[in-house]
């Protein structure tokens, strides 16, 4: 991967922490099992159904 498209990641990455946070229980955000457990919940939730839907149309894309 091309230098541009590694800083175009780090970017979106960013701003994708930015909302996950403002969108966080805070109440649980105050210790390192509290921060990992809603982070893991948010991905599970959030980010990874997008990341396999896009996947997995690239996979049909290609047959």
């Amino acid at each position: 991967m091309n230098q541009d498209k590694q800083e175009q990641i780090k970017a979106c990455l960013k701003e994708l922490a930015t909302l996950l946070y403002e969108e966080a229980d805070k109440s649980k955000l105050t210790d390192i099992e509290g921060i990992e457990k809603t982070v893991r919940s948010q991905i599970l939730e959030l980010v990874s159904p997008e990341i396999a839907l896009f996947l997995s149309n690239k996979k049909l894309e290609q047959k």
